[in-house]
């Protein structure tokens, strides 16, 4: 995890809100927040966090290792946004609020709902920098792709086998009539229109 995204190491404090943003603008909400923390004291806001995924993106024929967001125009908030009572912190719930490309909290309407404790901690753990990235296109067996790269450039083959873990597709293609096992690379093939 970066540095700048966790301001209170400590997660036993506050619990995850998903706070919609306006697309597209979910580092800059991050930072937004971030910055306006430092400037403030004793606001029960402690981190701000962006689920995102390490996935291999195919452009001109080279695989580049790119990151996904899992939830585009949503980020994750860890705050004590209900004080002991149960009544909504009105500092916390505005300033949140009110951060320049805030769209609202999700869930509850004027009562946000936080994430479960399960919940938090999967979207944590999926979002470990120390998993290798994964192919960014996930295909299904039986589906029909067509080919576009190698011997076989421009046949239509259908999905028999999967393998994430080393990227690679086992087709079906006919090829003179008769149906012969390729294996591929997810890049080399796409969905067929």
């Amino acid at each position: 995890m970066s540095e700048d995204m966790i301001v209170n190491e400590d997660r036993s404090k506050g619990q995850w809100f998903v706070v919609h943003t306006l697309s597209g603008h979910e580092n800059k909400v991050k930072e937004n927040i971030l910055r306006q923390l430092q400037n403030r004291d004793e606001m029960p806001v402690y981190e701000v966090f962006i689920p995102t995924e390490k996935v291999i993106e195919v452009r001109q024929g080279k695989r580049i290792p790119t990151t996904r967001k899992f939830f585009p125009g949503y980020v994750l908030v860890r705050m004590d946004l209900y004080n002991e009572d149960g009544v909504i912190d009105q500092d916390a719930w505005y300033f949140v609020r009110s951060t320049q490309g805030v769209m609202g909290f999700l869930g509850g309407g004027n009562r946000p709902i936080p994430l479960s404790a399960m919940e938090a901690e999967e979207m944590l753990r999926q979002s470990c920098p120390d998993v290798s990235a994964k192919p960014k296109i996930e295909f299904e067996i039986g589906e029909v792709v067509r080919i576009k790269d190698g011997a076989f450039e421009n046949f239509e083959g259908t999905i028999q086998e999967i393998d994430a873990e080393r990227g690679k597709l086992k087709l079906m293609v006919s090829i003179f009539g008769r149906s012969t096992p390729v294996e591929l690379e997810f890049w080399q093939v796409e969905r067929s229109v």
